[in-house]
């Protein structure tokens, strides 16, 4: 099993990303695994030519990567190489801010979509992955310390599982932020 190593966006990297279609051709790529400029354009309803453009800016910035063993000719084959971000670090900078309040966007809409999808599937699902499967909020006083913990804990956690070729696709989400709540009310 190849464990996907994930790296740090840089700020041009962050700005590669965040253009709708690449966004979108990379949350197929990680859902659904490598594929072509061909196979994506007919999953987003563009056409080749706008998908290779993008693969190739997504590939510039090592977003994703070329599967040389499914390549043959013209014809290439991506997948996703995985990346982390600290978005807060960008939404500090005035030159990166708006990429990456598109990239939050992105991922709660994303998120939202996922989740909604499993509600509906999962009164199809087996019984041990209805079981398996785990939803949790809780609220609760931290400071930052106590929170920036958390999240490397839950991070490594992630981070020390590695890809069962065997098993099914799972996503995992993750948030913990301060809720600030109006004063008036």
């Amino acid at each position: 099993m190849e464990r996907k190593t994930t790296r740090e966006l840089d700020a041009q990297a962050l700005k590669a990303f965040t253009h709708p279609v690449r966004m979108r051709m990379y949350e197929l790529l990680e859902e659904h695994g490598a594929a072509t400029a061909t196979m994506l354009a007919a999953r987003i309803d563009e056409n080749t030519g706008v998908t290779s453009y993008h693969l190739r800016q997504l590939a510039k910035h090592g977003l994703i990567v070329e599967v040389p063993e499914k390549s043959r000719g013209k014809e290439r084959w991506w997948r996703a190489a995985g990346f982390s971000t600290d978005t807060d670090r960008f939404r500090k900078d005035p030159a990166t801010a708006e990429a990456a309040e598109v990239l939050m966007a992105g991922i709660v809409r994303q998120r939202n979509t996922e989740l909604l999808r499993w509600v509906e599937q999962s009164r199809e699902a087996s019984r041990d992955w209805i079981e398996a499967t785990t939803h949790t909020r809780r609220s609760m006083r931290l400071n930052r310390e106590h929170l920036a913990e958390l999240g490397r804990r839950v991070q490594e956690l992630i981070d020390a599982l590695d890809d069962d070729e065997e098993g099914e696709h799972v996503v995992i989400h993750f948030d913990a932020f301060p809720l600030r709540r109006d004063h008036d009310g």
